[in-house]
């Protein structure tokens, strides 16, 4: 602890002192120093005792000895307080820096000035002393500290489906075995049970949706999903007020769906993450599992071995699912919905592929308007216009029909497949010319 004090608070046995003197500065290790000498100079310590209090050698404690008989109390001070570091930037050298500053880069901040101030003027500063002679001038304002923020633990949730924790965990699962993959886990608040595992290429709104509507035809609505703050739950940018494609199921489905401010505050999810990651991979190994269909086929008997060793008891037994309703139509809740204008053509775009609206009475009132264009799960697109279903044809680059109408499942799916196709082989023809992967998500 280097506590400065005066020296006249310092009582100095049998010592007179100058006015200059007493306005002398010393720190606790100093006046503890100057005490131990004090006792040797009047033989109520030994030379080698107080070098080994001091922790000095014998040599070093007649040096301060002398020291002290040559320059009194003041010799224990240190020398180089109150002088000049050899270290210091000359006074013209900074005034030549801050008006270089001031004329150029009176807006920019500290990292930046330094690297201009090296690529072009030949000038080499380190970052902080650039950004203590900008503050000095007023050139720059610090930024306050950030208070650390204190996470309140908050206390578990009472019954079994009154939240549920999910997130993804992106993982080589299957070791060299097979390629990374994603498990999306749903866990329960209460008990801490894992109540969905599924396994998946990556996060995506489809991932969630398909393991989201397992979850609900095994165990019907729970009251809120817990999630963190990625895309497919949550618009991230300030100027968007629309909601992601699963808050809008959600929102349906009368699901409260709440975004957690850090990843401890789902802690249970997480901590599953890393026990998944421990114990599954070694459990895939032993058992030769090497594919996402082999591991989501052994992942309901994980489950169950899982929740027999880390789950706990609710503190109360009751289930708060409730039950789908013959309005939960998952089938269509399920599914991405996007909005498109229809030109005076009957055209619009939707995944850089061309489609045209077959032309009937119905379909010309959609001129100007806003139709729906539905995804679902399987990959059928259906258009709608206020719940009435239009026709249309697809056409791909170069005004190519791909199909001739897309007013059956069938049609449809085999136009999503000869989508897919064009864009396999334009990622191919990618990688070969750039040699780096390039993906297009649908």
């Amino acid at each position: 602890m280097n506590l400065k004090l005066p020296f006249t608070c310092i009582l100095i046995r049998g010592v007179k002192l100058s006015e200059k003197d007493k306005s002398a500065i010393f720190i606790l290790s100093e006046i503890n120093r100057l005490k131990i000498i004090q006792d040797v100079i009047e033989r109520h310590l030994s030379p080698a005792q107080a070098a080994e209090h001091l922790g000095v050698t014998p040599r070093h404690l007649s040096r301060l000895l002398k020291r002290y008989r040559d320059f009194g109390p003041l010799g224990m001070c240190n020398r180089s307080r109150g002088k000049v570091s050899n270290r210091k930037l000359p006074t013209h050298f900074i005034r030549n820096v801050l008006n270089i500053i001031r004329e150029n880069y009176i807006d920019f901040g500290p990292t930046l000035v330094r690297e201009k101030l090296e690529q072009l003027h030949k000038i080499t500063l380190g970052k902080e002393t650039v950004r203590r002679i900008m503050i000095q001038d007023n050139l720059w304002a610090p930024r306050k500290k950030k208070v650390a923020k204190a996470q309140q633990p908050r206390p578990l949730r009472a019954c079994i489906g009154e939240l549920i924790q999910i997130d993804g965990s992106h993982h080589r699962w299957f070791e060299d075995r097979g390629p990374a993959c994603t498990a999306l886990v749903y866990v329960d608040d209460a008990s801490s049970r894992i109540m969905q595992l599924q396994f998946v290429e990556s996060e995506s709104t489809f991932s969630y949706f398909e393991a989201t509507r397992d979850y609900l035809e095994m165990y019907g609505k729970p009251l809120t999903f817990y999630c963190d703050k990625a895309s497919v739950f949550r618009v991230n940018r300030r100027s968007v007020n629309n909601n992601t494609q699963f808050q809008r199921a959600m929102d349906e489905l009368n699901i409260k769906l709440i975004s957690a401010e850090t990843s401890s505050a789902k802690g249970r999810v997480e901590r599953a993450h890393k026990t998944l990651q421990d114990r599954l991979v070694k459990e895939f190994r032993l058992r030769g599992i090497n594919t996402m269909a082999a591991a989501n086929a052994f992942a309901k008997e994980y489950m169950e071995d899982y929740n027999s060793r880390f789950a706990n008891v609710p503190r109360l037994s009751h289930d708060v699912h409730r039950p789908l309703e013959d309005s939960d139509d998952l089938d269509s809740i399920f599914t991405i919905k996007t909005t498109h204008r229809v030109s005076k053509s009957l055209t619009f775009q939707y995944k850089k592929v061309s489609f045209l609206i077959v032309d009937t009475e119905v379909s010309r009132r959609a001129i100007g308007k806003d139709i729906e264009l539905w995804q679902y799960l399987d990959g059928y697109l259906e258009l709608r216009m206020n719940n009435v279903f239009l026709s249309c044809r697809g056409y791909l680059n170069g005004g190519q029909i791909c199909i001739n109408s897309l007013t059956s499942r069938d049609d449809s799916l085999k136009f999503i497949s000869r989508i897919f196709k064009r864009i396999e082989k334009a990622k191919a023809r990618f990688n070969n010319l750039h040699g780096r992967s390039y993906n297009v998500i649908l």
